[in-house]
């Protein structure tokens, strides 16, 4: 088993890796009867890309000799009705440093090929951007 998820009541699940015992909790939005007190379900979903794209770009930072360490992915999730879904993610990701074009090239790459990229149903409009920090020139 990978994790359990117990229904705390009030639309509110409490979610443990079994492994870890790690845990975090889900609220339902408040545009959905919620609190919106915690990340919702589609929250996670849309947040775990951009922790996937960061895993996998951080396994070919570490082969490349690059540091990406303090990058960050501001994630912009939109919803659509009839059915409720994620109609949308929108992954902003921004490196602390300027890396020369072949590294930007290799990680951008790697991102795109992320599991939860992979396993998100193919009706969802994903725009994907990187920026990289710009060097100071001296003239």
């Amino acid at each position: 088993m990978t994790s359990k998820v117990t229904y705390l009541g009030e639309l509110r699940t409490k979610c443990e890796h079994v492994q870890s015992k790690s845990s975090f909790i889900t609220d339902a939005p408040i545009d959905n009867q919620g609190k919106g007190e915690a990340f919702s379900p589609t929250d996670t979903v849309a947040t775990a890309l951009g922790s996937c794209m960061f895993t996998i770009m951080g396994i070919k930072a570490r082969e490349l000799g690059i540091n990406i360490e303090g990058a960050t992915a501001g994630i912009t999730k939109s919803m659509a009705a009839d059915p409720r879904r994620i109609a949308g993610i929108e992954v902003v990701l921004t490196f602390p440093a300027s890396y020369d074009g072949k590294h930007r090239k290799i990680l951008e790459r790697a991102a795109k090929t992320c599991p939860v990229l992979y396993s998100l149903h193919p009706d969802i409009v994903l725009d994907i951007s990187f920026h990289y920090k710009h060097e100071k020139k001296d003239f």
